[in-house]
């Protein structure tokens, strides 16, 4: 693939996005008088909540990407500045790090949040 292959896939990936965090129905808190519905309703409340951050989260790393096009370092690495896999790119068109330094970033965040359980147990 090239750049501008990656540009056209990020901006669709980016306007699905958009659209998609763009309906917030789903948080919208509603008086039930039942308390079994409203556990219910504050349940699906939470998970659409946890939807809209992810969903959000990745729109923010298309638009890093997109912005990497435009300044000439995508595909490059942010640790390592090693070039990034067309394999990986391919999957995950957004990447900022090679496999190698996601996977220390990854190892690094479940060390954090281990560490972070265990203070509080």
């Amino acid at each position: 693939m090239n750049l501008k292959d990656y540009k056209k896939l990020l901006e669709l990936k980016q306007n699905e996005l958009i659209r998609a965090t763009g309906d917030r129905d789903e948080i919208r808190i509603d008086k039930v008088a039942d308390e079994f519905e409203a556990i219910q309703l504050a349940m699906n409340r939470e998970l659409a909540i946890r939807n809209l951050d992810r969903k959000t989260t990745l729109l923010h790393n298309v638009g890093a990407a997109l912005a990497r096009i435009e300044d000439g370092r995508f595909g490059t690495c942010l640790l390592c500045e090693e070039e990034i896999s067309e394999k990986r790119l391919k999957a995950v068109p957004w990447a900022a790090y090679c496999v190698s330094c996601q996977h220390n970033l990854d190892q690094q965040q479940r060390d954090y949040a281990s560490n972070e359980q265990t203070q509080f147990v």
